[in-house]
């Protein structure tokens, strides 16, 4: 119910067919015909350049996640090794009364 009443108030609504019509004359306007396919390069570089951004900054914290198991699981304190009758046999045999 707020939005409706908030809606027309701050004007947040979508552009209309016409709407855009008038954006694209006025960006045409002030770049001209031969500096929009520079506008839309550099606008593609940019993306692109977010992008890799991104993927890098993923790889990089997946990568530390995987560091981060591999210090934990090396860390683990390993059960001891049971002795077997033999080890026992030959101890007791070395040990002076």
């Amino acid at each position: 119910m707020l939005s409706i009443i908030l809606k027309p108030i701050l004007l947040l609504s979508m552009p209309g067919e016409s709407e855009w019509l008038l954006i694209l004359l006025v960006i045409l306007l002030f770049f001209g015909g031969k500096k929009i396919p520079d506008l839309m390069r550099g606008i593609g570089r940019g993306v692109r350049e977010f992008n890799d951004a991104k993927e890098h900054v993923k790889s990089e914290i997946e990568a530390g996640m995987k560091d981060k198991d591999v210090v934990t699981n090396t860390n683990t304190i390993a059960p001891a090794p049971e002795a077997t009758s033999t080890q026992v046999s030959a101890s007791s045999t070395t040990q002076n009364p």
